[in-house]
């Protein structure tokens, strides 16, 4: 492949990367204005929260499928077919005027977004098989673009567009991408024997897969948590909507930011180290969530949580791909359908425990995440030894 094939290639990652981060960051965008939950029928803390929890269950259920998918079709057909479908949904989310509606709305795009994660990381890593790291770490930088794009947009200008118009943006770039895949050639398939959703679960067997794998259950879960609620959060105390708005665009931008430096920072430390550090910083970020009191106090708590998020998932995806390179996709697909069940779970149960507790004592819950990581890490430091290729 030569190299303008290549960084076609990379830029079309860049390009699903960023749809899957404003996937993700959407409900979390327009959630924190009131006109949203009352365009839905007034919803509860506890509906919210399962609103995110049908998003998420549909890119646990996409990742199981999309692994195996890439390593016998290829990314191509992943990619095009998932664009398409974000595109239909949020159309279909800028129409949804009810609960049910809206949740169903959520699930497809959940799957959609989930086959284009885990084919953009998987198509990155087989590019750039010599700089793995820092190259996903520079696509999770179009993670943070995405994720960034529609707060940005809502709190400059939601006095002048509605809700559907929003969520209109995000479909028509949405299908800008599905046409842009459409139009390219991809890597043939590395598995062409044929399909087999089994793959995944036989990764498992793979020493060390489990351990990667429950790190990114609760740095998954902590991301959702995080960019789903601190925009609620910061209205619970009072914050204008606009205020939230920004601060929630700040907690994406610095995790945007954070990969441009962790891809920096890996030229003179191990991966193991950089997560380890990143954990850390992420438990004093969401501690200073916890405790706050004051706007400008969860502001600063959610950037330096964003910062130390950065680099976590990303690493944690290259270390693995370093370990088990000839079936990388099924590999990533196992430890993106682990790590969703984070990133289902966590926002959903926060969601609950605000409704019968509060908002604060939900953000307890992130805090056990990041301790969790950083515990985690320790382990794979100690246990740590020469990556090898697997074969199964």
């Amino acid at each position: 492949m030569n190299g303008t094939h290549r960084k076609r290639l990379f830029w079309s990652a860049c390009a699903g990367i960023f749809m899957f981060g404003l996937v993700l960051a959407i409900l979390g965008t327009l959630f924190g204005l009131p006109e949203m939950r009352e365009r839905l029928g007034g919803l509860s803390l506890a509906q919210q929260g399962d609103v995110f929890l049908a998003l998420f269950f549909g890119v646990f259920l996409a990742t199981l499928v999309a692994g195996p998918s890439i390593d016998s079709f290829g990314n191509k057909v992943v990619l095009t077919l998932s664009a398409a479908l974000v595109t239909a949904a949020l159309a279909s989310f800028a129409a949804a005027e009810s609960f049910p509606l809206a949740a169903l709305a959520a699930f497809v795009l959940g799957f959609g977004g989930g086959g284009l994660n885990t084919s953009t990381n998987a198509l990155v890593a087989e590019l750039y098989a010599a700089e793995r790291g820092a190259m996903l770490n520079i696509l999770g930088v179009f993670f943070g673009f995405g994720a960034l794009f529609m707060p940005l947009v809502a709190a400059s200008v939601t006095d002048r567009l509605t809700i559907p118009q929003l969520l209109l943006i995000g479909a028509a770039l949405a299908g800008a991408t599905t046409v842009v895949y459409l139009a390219l050639s991809f890597p043939p398939p590395s598995e062409p024997a044929g399909f087999s959703l089994f793959a995944t679960l036989r990764v498992a067997r793979f020493p060390g897969v489990l351990l990667f794998a429950m790190i990114l259950f609760f740095q998954s879960g902590n991301e959702s948590s995080i960019g789903g609620w601190v925009s609620t959060y910061l209205g619970s105390i009072g914050a204008s909507p606009r205020v939230a708005t920004w601060v929630l665009a700040g907690y994406w931008a610095a995790l945007m930011f954070g990969r441009l430096l962790s891809a920096w920072l890996l030229r003179s430390m191990t991966k193991a180290s950089l997560v380890l550090a990143s954990a850390i910083g992420s438990t004093i970020g969401v501690l200073i969530l916890l405790v706050g009191s004051s706007v400008t106090a969860l502001a600063a708590g959610a950037v330096v949580a964003g910062l130390s998020f950065a680099a976590i998932y990303p690493t944690v995806l290259a270390m693995a791909a370093d370990r088990y390179q000839r079936l990388a996709g099924t590999v990533f697909g196992l430890l993106f359908a682990v790590g969703l069940i984070g990133g289902m779970t966590f926002p959903w149960a926060l969601g609950h425990v605000s409704e019968r507790w509060g908002l604060r004592a939900g953000m307890v819950l992130p805090l056990f995440g990041a301790i969790m990581i950083a515990l985690l890490v320790g382990v794979v430091t100690a246990r740590s030894k020469p990556a090898v290729a697997a074969g199964g």
